[in-house]
């Protein structure tokens, strides 16, 4: 009876870890979930200070717009510049107050932007498909960059498609459940 009693405490903690284990978050990622659900279609492991971009072309001029982002302690996404080629729609022709607006290398760039988001829609591109996201890994003595690291979204997604991005936890469940970004 005791032996009996002592298994069935040792199978009961031994379960009790691995519940614990599979769904206690462990992970900061850049999470892409289907459209305005919860699904977790695919993530990209990233930390507090990190900084990604998010490349699209320009469906009109059909050239590169780049939004670069960081990573906030509160997992807010704070986007601090925008690189792009030519004028157009949607394209800002000038800095709002605090902000920077300069050409450089045949680039207009507008620096210092203090635009903060909890989420984000993005959408895949459909008409030109050439959106992708890039980052940066940290270099081994965290004093210098690493390498940069892009992606073509249409490796993951099909073009069109909608997803709501957020930086979260992830547990060792949706760890699993999803496609980790490399």
């Amino acid at each position: 009876m005791k032996h009996r009693i002592k298994m069935i405490m040792v199978i009961t903690i031994l379960l009790s870890l691995i519940g614990f284990s599979l769904f206690f978050p462990f992970l900061t990622a850049l999470v892409f979930y289907e459209k305005n659900t919860n699904d977790l279609v695919a993530f990209l492991p990233i930390s507090a200070g990190d900084t990604f971009q998010l490349i699209f072309t320009h469906s009109i001029h059909l050239t590169d717009v780049v939004e670069k982002y960081v990573v906030m302690d509160n997992h807010d996404m704070k986007q601090y510049e925008i690189v792009y080629e030519e004028f157009g729609i949607g394209m800002p022709s000038n800095a709002q107050e605090g902000e920077t607006f300069v050409y450089e290398n045949g680039k207009y760039h507008v620096k210092d932007l203090d635009n903060y988001f909890s989420s984000m829609k993005v959408r895949n591109g459909k008409t030109v498909s050439e959106n992708r996201l890039a980052w940066e890994s940290a270099s081994p003595d965290k004093n210098t960059s690493g390498e940069t690291h892009v992606v073509w979204l249409n490796d993951y997604f099909e073009p069109g498609a909608w997803f709501t991005l957020k930086v979260e936890e992830l547990t060792l469940w949706e760890y699993l459940e999803g496609v980790k970004i490399q």
